[in-house]
């Protein structure tokens, strides 16, 4: 492994001199370490030229392996440190509800918990979106998404247009549903993640033979809802993220139409993870925190 070590961190470098300093060794212990792993292999891994080095066939090969490897072998080290470390909380979130819900509040959490030292990892928002590496994460979905795990709904949801209150003021009002046709609708999704939810409302609403002149497409909720705020267009709110937004009058709901689904954002961890005083206490402010959105 100090072979390994030495030779990644010349490979990425290209440089003894620079990998020595990274490792703080002197170049000649760099030197006879990448001598002992291709004596030890039988290999050759660099070559000379001038007082250059060059990677060989043979040592690019085990480059791209072995940094791969000292990457996943410090990730779990920091993970297992982490996760043992009384002080330290790991909170994994998706984008839209980091930014949108859990941000916002979380001064309250950290003020009444001084104690703790927050982290906050936003999590990709795909089917098996990884958290292993966090003490509690917030994900989306209904219960039976992740088996094995301790799963407590915070949110339920209603699904409806929301749009800037300045788009009420342009050339096309938003007096009925029907108006949405000479609208610009703001769609979320990507393939395998996210759904588009608005032909679902629009059953909802008695239009589904409702013609569109124009859209645009996201793949992400956070920027939807800015194209919607910024006037750009409709977008379809989630009742939980979107909350904040109209209280603030940043958003507007013109209809009174709403679809119940039967998604939710989740509190979702390991179960021996709440004998942890920082996990616990953050599990009891975020059920109190966000207890108005389940309704």
């Amino acid at each position: 492994m100090t072979g390994l070590r030495a030779f990644e961190a010349a490979a990425r470098h290209r440089s003894f001199t620079r990998a020595a300093i990274e490792l703080n060794l002197t170049q000649s212990a760099v030197s006879h370490q990448i001598r002992k792993l291709e004596e030890l292999l039988n290999i050759k891994l660099f070559d000379r030229v001038g007082n250059e080095i060059q990677i060989t066939e043979s040592g690019s090969e085990i480059y791209t392996v072995a940094r791969a490897a000292i990457a996943e072998l410090r990730l779990a080290m920091d993970r297992a440190t982490r996760q043992n470390n009384d002080d330290v909380l790991t909170i994994g979130t998706l984008g839209t509800f980091g930014m949108k819900c859990l941000i916002p509040h979380l001064k309250s959490f950290t003020r009444a918990n001084p104690g703790i030292h927050v982290r906050l990892r936003i999590l990709p928002p795909s089917p098996d979106a990884t958290h292993g590496d966090c003490d509690v994460a917030i994900l989306y979905g209904v219960e039976s998404d992740w088996p094995g795990y301790q799963v407590s709904r915070i949110t339920t949801e209603e699904l409806f247009p929301v749009c800037s209150p300045s788009l009420l003021d342009g050339p096309n009002p938003l007096d009925d549903p029907q108006d949405l046709a000479d609208q610009v609708i703001i769609r979320t999704v990507s393939p395998l993640i996210l759904r588009d939810d608005w032909p679902f409302w629009f059953r909802k609403a008695g239009l589904s033979d409702l013609g569109l002149s124009q859209d645009i497409t996201c793949d992400l909720l956070f920027p939807s809802y800015q194209l919607a705020i910024e006037g750009l267009g409709v977008a379809l709110g989630r009742s939980a993220v979107v909350r904040d937004d109209i209280a603030a009058g940043r958003l507007i709901e013109p209809f009174s139409i709403r679809l119940e689904t039967s998604f939710g954002y989740h509190l979702v961890y390991p179960s021996m993870r709440e004998e942890y005083t920082k996990v616990s206490r953050f599990l009891a402010w975020a059920r109190d925190e966000f207890s108005e959105l389940l309704k």
